[in-house]
């Protein structure tokens, strides 16, 4: 994804985007170090982002969350960015929901389990 700012479209500092996303500005840069989000400078060097890098670093944190890598993150950047896939792309985005599904069934199972002791001990003083 690059940044080409509208003319229009105000761009923001990194600390706004760490601010609004509820992460370190050291998060951010590792985002940009990792190619996941492009800065462009203003004249005196500071990072600045276009509005949106505010959401896109919240998706960057749900799914290295859910267990993404950044790599796997950059795969499917461009199916975030544009809503265009290819086959190849869906069957990876397929196949990361399965398995955080998967992880999703598991915890149930754990919360159901921690439920029925919650039950069994508010039984007892």
């Amino acid at each position: 994804m690059t940044v080409s700012g509208a003319a229009d479209e105000r761009l923001i500092r990194i600390g706004e985007v760490a601010r609004g996303a509820g992460v370190s500005v050291r998060a951010v840069r590792y985002y940009e170090q990792q190619g996941l989000l492009v800065a462009e400078r203003s004249p005196s060097g500071q990072r600045l982002y276009r509005q949106d890098a505010v959401t896109l670093v919240r998706f960057f944190q749900q799914m290295f969350a859910a267990g993404l890598t950044s790599r796997r993150i950059t795969e499917l950047l461009p199916c975030w960015v544009v809503g265009h896939t290819d086959a190849e792309q869906r069957a990876m985005l397929r196949a990361e929901r399965d398995r955080i599904q998967a992880k999703v069934d598991d915890l149930q199972a754990v919360l159901d389990r921690l439920d029925e002791v919650i039950a069994v001990t508010d039984t007892h003083p």
